[in-house]
């Protein structure tokens, strides 16, 4: 493999106080929780971070907390823009900053053009020398990622160390990615660890994402990682309720945050107009699912 990343990379959701400001007092304590769980990494900026609702301004001292509170840990940072100048821009001042890896996404385009794609990649790396996580992502970018598109990518930009798998089936997509580039990739699953089970088995690598009990992912990685399967299948299914009550589309984030916030790591389950704030008889459920699959 020839990548250092693997198991549970925590996305970072940003916190908001009551008038939608960032709580960048809030910030550290994130870190800290993916620090105790054992993930092995963070990731800020990216969709579970709003990063599309928040200013250049905001976008910057996040990151700068982010960064100051994770000591060792590995920082990535989501620096995606619709135009390769912008993303361009970002992501050098993410490495400046101390980032370990830049994740972007596909720019938004009217006709998806594959050549203009790639050359969005591949400026991108002959402008900054820390690794690109590539994220392919459709549902939010509108732009789908063919194997053959990953594959040259992956071999014509080696800057290219790792993508971040959204677009399913993906345990398919991994495994047909794996056939024709074995280990060149490392292969990260996403939405909310909802197929990271099977994902490992097909040749990921880990996680991720930014389900509210990251610890549970990270035993799941490690379990796997050191053969104990049975193991790991059994805190997958046994969590899998509370996986999926989490990934409902178009409340997700808000579901998740307000499991960030019942934990206490974030003083309000804010997210940002105009997403709605959650309804409390599905805050109630959640509650009820918490509880359901053991957790606190």
């Amino acid at each position: 493999m020839p990548d250092s990343f693997y198991g549970m990379h925590w996305m970072l959701a940003t916190p908001f106080d009551q008038e939608e400001e960032v709580d960048y007092k809030s910030i550290p304590y994130l870190v800290a929780e993916a620090i105790s769980s054992g993930c092995t990494g963070v990731v800020g900026l990216g969709v579970m971070g709003e990063a599309a609702r928040l200013s250049d301004k905001e976008r910057t001292k996040i990151a700068e907390t982010i960064i100051d509170a994770a000591d060792h840990l590995p920082v990535t940072l989501g620096t995606s823009a619709n135009g390769t100048k912008a993303m361009i821009e970002r992501s050098k001042e993410a490495e400046q900053m101390g980032a370990a890896a830049v994740m972007v996404s596909a720019p938004s385009m009217p006709k998806a053009n594959l050549d203009a794609l790639f050359g969005y990649y591949y400026q991108l790396a002959e402008q900054i020398s820390i690794p690109i996580v590539m994220q392919d992502y459709p549902q939010t970018s509108g732009v789908e990622m063919p194997v053959d598109f990953v594959v040259r990518v992956a071999n014509e930009i080696p800057n290219v160390k790792y993508l971040k798998l959204e677009d399913p089936p993906t345990p398919t997509k991994i495994s047909a990615i794996r056939n024709k580039i074995q280990d060149r990739l490392g292969i990260f699953g996403g939405l909310g660890g909802v197929f990271l089970l099977d994902e490992l088995r097909r040749g990921s690598i880990g996680a991720m994402t930014g389900f509210a009990y990251p610890g549970v992912l990270v035993q799941i990685c490690n379990h796997h990682k050191t053969g104990a399967s049975d193991l790991a299948e059994k805190l997958f299914y046994d969590h899998l309720p509370l996986i999926q009550f989490e990934q409902q589309e178009g409340i997700g984030l808000a579901i998740r945050k307000a499991g960030i916030h019942h934990r206490g790591l974030i003083s309000h389950p804010i997210v940002r107009h105009p997403a709605g704030q959650l309804a409390e008889n599905t805050f109630n459920e959640l509650l009820q699912i918490i509880h359901r699959v053991g957790l606190k």
